[in-house]
């Protein structure tokens, strides 16, 4: 698949996307496992005077960044097994996401941590990119999938806890504003170097954007529009505060553009209202993700999924109700394709919203999310429709 040149490099050459253009007909080279040189095909044959031309082998993009995966492949990340979680991280990792954030959901204290605890170490090999706390300090008005009866105020103590048991594996948490106590917890988050996120909130317009700007730009919209309520011209809400201060550069926000948990038409609205770099695409993925339809878990619920759409089992929704989505069933490259097809997004700024904007978020942009020389080979070749064909990861072809 690759070719080696005079130097020993490996040579990828094709249609190049990186942060900034896309290369026509480029080069990715890459030794040691990391990214040595990108650029024009032309180029690099003048550094190389009598080298033979590479193939081509189509499109290349960057290994994609997902900092919201609850699972996928038929497990689960909501879970005290590490090898459970592994195996996530292996389906999506064959899928083209390179990178991923384990998601826990609202469970009791007792089973976050023991969660926590077993998680740690895949952040420490470098299997996990971090872990998201989604839950337990959300709104029970907007809880959407998460189980109500483990909603809390936010309780410092209980952080300080998770934070120790994690050392150091926690890179995002998600709260809603509103609620007692959200202030003191964001502080302390932020103080362990924790990305503070806004969601499952049923906020005024006025409470959202102030959470947002106490921040100082380092805030973070979980799933914007899911969770909260829905954008209306006399209420502007969450998502209209959400909108205003990443337009202004003072937010990011998270996207499921998979056409269920958003319509492509509000997707198009966001990538023109945001610039591209404050949109971070996710999956939100659960365990039926790369799987048939059929009964799963989230966390402590149950989920049906009908014709790829994943919602809470009847049991778990309130009389009368539509029973809440229950995270996605897509993979990240998928939704990528999708954004740039059907919202009419540029290449260039679909794939940054699925690998370097996630990977700034995390603060691991220097190892990861482009194709930029000096950082890890992790490659994706698709085809013109943004298909996988082959995996490339930390220099190596996957299987």
């Amino acid at each position: 698949m690759t070719d080696e040149s005079p130097t020993g490099e490996s040579w990828l050459r094709g249609r190049v996307v990186t942060p900034s253009a896309v290369i026509a007909d480029g080069v990715v080279a890459v030794s040691g496992g990391v990214i040595c040189y990108v650029g024009p095909t032309d180029d690099v044959l003048q550094r190389h005077p009598g080298a033979e031309p590479p193939r081509h082998h189509g499109t290349l993009l960057p290994g994609l960044v997902d900092m919201h995966c609850h699972g996928g492949g038929g497990h689960a990340v909501t879970t005290s097994d590490p090898d459970e979680a592994l195996r996530v991280v292996l389906h999506h990792r064959s899928a083209g996401t390179t990178s991923v954030v384990g998601s826990l959901v609202t469970a009791a204290p007792e089973v976050l941590l023991a969660q926590v605890r077993a998680l740690a170490p895949l952040v420490v090999a470098g299997d996990l990119a971090g872990l998201h706390f989604e839950g337990p300090f959300l709104s029970e008005a907007r809880r959407g999938a998460q189980a109500p009866e483990f909603l809390r105020h936010p309780d410092p103590a209980l952080v300080d806890d998770l934070l120790a048991a994690a050392d150091g594996a926690v890179t995002v948490m998600t709260l809603a504003p509103e609620l007692p106590g959200a202030t003191e917890v964001s502080s302390r988050l932020r103080a362990a170097g924790v990305v503070v996120a806004l969601g499952h909130s049923d906020a005024t317009y006025d409470v959202f954007r102030d959470g947002l700007r106490a921040l100082d730009g380092a805030g973070l919209v979980t799933h914007l529009a899911n969770g909260m309520p829905a954008l209306h011209h006399r209420a502007a809400g969450p998502v209209g505060a959400a909108l205003v201060e990443a337009a202004a550069g003072r937010a990011s926000v998270e996207l499921i553009a998979d056409g269920v948990h958003l319509d492509d038409g509000f997707a198009s609205l966001v990538f023109a209202a945001v610039e591209p770099g404050r949109v971070a695409l996710v999956t939100d993925a659960m365990a039926a993700a790369g799987m048939p339809d059929g009964d799963y878990v989230l966390g402590p619920q149950r989920v049906q999924v009908r014709d790829g759409v994943a919602r809470l089992a009847p049991a778990g929704s309130a009389a009368g109700e539509t029973p809440s989505i229950a995270g996605g069933t897509s993979h990240l490259l998928e939704i990528v394709a999708r954004v740039a097809s059907r919202a009419s997004v540029p290449l260039v700024d679909a794939v940054g919203a699925a690998s370097r904007t996630p990977a700034r978020l995390l603060g691991i942009d220097d190892r990861v999310g482009a194709l930029a020389a000096g950082l890890r080979a992790d490659v994706l070749v698709v085809d013109d429709a943004l298909r996988l064909e082959r995996v490339m990861h930390r220099g190596e072809w996957l299987t």
